[in-house]
């Protein structure tokens, strides 16, 4: 299953940058449970004046880059909240019932419209009920395909 991080923003901060591309060298290692490759894509903020056509424009942006994803996973405070391990069944699960391609969408500063946390998901998945930068969330998200992977193939990496 091929994953697909697709993000508002580009990431400005090298020490953010740093961490994820750690993480995301670390990721390959998924190609040998099936979850691989895992890439990110980095979409523009939107530049409309009002929060709503901000964040209709970058939901659409978002869908737009991620259309040949079979699930679409969207991250926002509301949503699911769930422990390493249990992402990591949902990955394994969605893997094992042949999911080609799944979504990660990280919203903009505004967060996603109701039409992209609702309906348009298949989950919409909390990382915490605290506010992250979107950087910060990025590489808490890396770091937790990352966990994912080493918990679906039995690696120590994961101890709890």
């Amino acid at each position: 299953m091929r994953l697909v991080i697709a993000a508002i923003g580009r990431l400005k901060d090298d020490g953010e940058r740093a961490i994820i591309a750690r993480y995301m060298k670390r990721v390959s290692s998924g190609k040998v449970i099936g979850i691989s490759p895992v890439t990110i894509e980095e979409l523009p903020e939107s530049r409309a004046g009002e929060t709503n056509a901000r964040q209709a424009d970058e939901a659409a942006r978002l869908l737009h880059a991620t259309a040949d994803c079979d699930l679409r996973i969207v991250l926002d405070e509301r949503g699911r909240l769930m422990s390493s391990a249990e992402f990591a069944e949902y990955l394994g699960v969605r893997r094992d019932e042949g999911v080609k391609s799944a979504a990660l969408l990280v919203g903009g500063p505004d967060g996603h419209p109701a039409s992209l946390t609702g309906k348009g998901a298949h989950l919409t998945l909390s990382l915490g009920r605290m506010t992250l930068p979107h950087g910060l969330a990025r590489v808490v998200l890396v770091e937790q395909v990352y966990r994912a992977i080493t918990i679906l193939s039995g690696h120590p990496y994961h101890r709890a």
